[in-house]
C-alpha cells in the first residue's frame, strides 16, 4: 500500500467537516486538510473525486473515499487500513 496521506477536503463553516477534522485530530491520524475557502479551486478536485458537491470528502491512501462520513464510517475505514 502507498504511503499517500489521507486528504480531507472541507471548510470551517461546514459542521460535518469540523466533526470529521476533530475526529482525525483526536485519533492522531496524519492527514492533509484542504480548506476549500482558502483554495476554492480545490472544490473542483473534491467534486472530481466524489462526483458530488457535498463535503467533507475524505480521500484515503487506498484511493477510496467517503463523502459526509459518520464518525463510525471514518473509524471503520481507518481500522480497515490499519491506521488506528
Amino acid at each position: 500500500m502507498t504511503t499517500t496521506p489521507i486528504k480531507m477536503f472541507g471548510a470551517a463553516w461546514c459542521g460535518d467537516c469540523r466533526r470529521t477534522k476533530k475526529q482525525l485530530d483526536e485519533l492522531g491520524v496524519d492527514y492533509e486538510y484542504i480548506d476549500l475557502v482558502a483554495d476554492p479551486s480545490a472544490a473542483d478536485v473534491a467534486k472530481e473525486i466524489s462526483g458530488r458537491m457535498n463535503i467533507p470528502v475524505v480521500l484515503y491512501p487506498d484511493a477510496s473515499h467517503q463523502v459526509e462520513p459518520s464518525n463510525a464510517d471514518v473509524e471503520a475505514k481507518l481500522r480497515e487500513l490499519s491506521l488506528i
